[in-house]
């Protein structure tokens, strides 16, 4: 029991589980703003529905197609605009800089000079 407590309290699972929720609100937001674009688009164009249900083409129905990829375009402008885009802004921002990486003949020649003090002194 202490172990599968010990898994629950780690960090990763707490975040896990943090960005899991978030995540859910997040595309019922996503899924409200697609359902307005749909709306507004079944509005400017002379379809019936904005899911697109009653478009047809050459006696085939592509509305359900052309509704879920709208959906797809418009779920990934979201994700990319308020997600993406900041989150690169913020690591732009702030850049750690990676510490300098020594060859072992560096390390060498370094350790070269400082015997070469101990003999002088």
């Amino acid at each position: 029991m202490k172990g599968f407590k010990e898994f629950l309290m780690r960090g990763n699972l707490i975040e896990l589980a943090v960005a899991f929720i978030i995540g859910s609100v997040f595309a019922a937001v996503v899924k409200a703003f697609t359902d307005l674009m749909l709306d507004l688009i079944g509005k400017l164009l002379p379809i019936d529905g904005a899911a697109f249900s009653g478009l047809v083409v050459a006696g085939i129905t592509i509305g359900p197609f052309v509704s879920a990829v709208v959906t797809f375009v418009l779920t990934a402008f979201v994700v990319y605009f308020a997600v993406v885009k900041p989150y690169n802004l913020y690591q732009a921002r702030h850049k750690v800089a990676e510490p300098e990486v020594q060859t072992t003949d560096q390390i060498l020649v370094q350790i070269r000079d400082l015997l070469a003090e101990r003999r002088e002194v």
